[in-house]
């Protein structure tokens, strides 16, 4: 008999490679998705698609009643920094609210375990000396987008402490693939280069963020799922950190190398602006056997010729 496995998000960047990553016959996916302006589309390989709201608790009760999941793995969420600074409010009512009404279904029904799908912005900001973030790093976030995801991160945790519920917490440092909406900085950066426009980039372009290829994240967080021990947060990271301004500089090369024109230009920078980003993974190296399989020339190289012939 296939085991049931429910997916929040499974139309958004992530959850949409994630689920075409466990595609199996052994297993029934149910997607939970709203559908918004980020979503991939209703497109995919799961066997049944939710057009809902995780904060709607009639709605999920029913789904969960109906299919009893035996794993959820909670990917639905507001994500773009840029507009939880202007509206924090979706933010706080998706990744919170909605992620306690998901947890308040999965105890009625049952469900063996639950995964909080996390962010590093979580940890908040490092220096250019400081050492990566551990699971055992403080909770510093500094923008509405990731305060709403270390809240939603605490929730989890509580209902581990308080119910007795098997979850697992998995945070991850910026992701980048196929899929992706171009408002993130990579798709942005190639769509514009494609059609020959600058591509805004904040402050002086030093910000340092360390970048994982989509599929390498689904891997890890399908091993937190089936193999990750109860209770457990475990970070993933690419290994492969790079200033923003090198980034731009690195996929124009690949897309015009014959051009020496800059391909950027300097705006206002974004309020509260995180500075570098950087993840220990060897916690998830150790207990899951997990490590990065793409490195960021190969990852960058897919994820250029996806936006090339879309």
């Amino acid at each position: 008999m296939a085991k049931t496995i429910l997916v929040t998000g499974g139309s958004g960047f992530i959850g949409f490679n994630f689920i075409e990553h466990i595609s199996s016959p052994t297993l029934n996916i149910i997607n939970i998705d709203m559908l918004t302006y980020a979503s991939v589309g209703s497109h995919g390989t799961w066997d049944y698609l939710y057009k809902t709201d995780i904060r709607n608790k009639l709605d999920l009760n029913d789904i969960f009643s109906k299919h009893k999941p035996e794993i959820v793995i909670n990917f639905a969420a507001e994500s773009h920094v840029d507009r939880s600074i202007n509206d924090s409010t979706p933010f706080t009512t998706t990744n919170v609210v909605g992620t306690q009404q998901l947890l308040d279904a999965s105890l009625i029904t049952g469900v063996k375990r639950f995964v909080q799908v996390s962010t590093d912005e979580v940890y908040g900001s490092l220096g250019l000396s400081d050492g990566p973030f551990t699971e055992q790093h403080r909770l510093k976030p500094n923008s509405p987008y990731s305060a709403s995801k270390a809240a939603a991160d605490l929730i989890v945790r509580s209902y581990g402490q308080t119910h007795g519920m098997d979850v697992v917490i998995t945070r991850c440092s910026n992701n980048y693939g196929p899929h992706q909406h171009t408002e993130k900085f990579i798709p942005k950066t190639i769509t514009n280069i494609l059609s020959k426009k600058k591509v805004p980039l904040y402050g002086n372009g030093t910000n340092v963020r360390d970048w994982i290829y989509v599929k390498d994240h689904c891997e890890g967080i399908w091993l937190a799922a089936t193999k990750g021990k109860k209770g457990e947060i475990y970070n993933f990271g690419g290994n492969e950190e790079f200033a923003n301004i090198d980034i731009i500089n690195l996929i124009a090369n690949k897309i015009d190398p014959s051009s020496d024109n800059d391909h950027y230009e300097f705006v206002e920078d974004r309020k509260g602006h995180d500075f570098r980003y950087a993840i220990d993974f060897s916690k998830a190296k150790k207990e899951l056997g997990w490590n990065p399989k793409f490195s960021f020339e190969e990852g960058i190289e897919k994820t250029i010729d996806h936006y090339v012939y879309l």
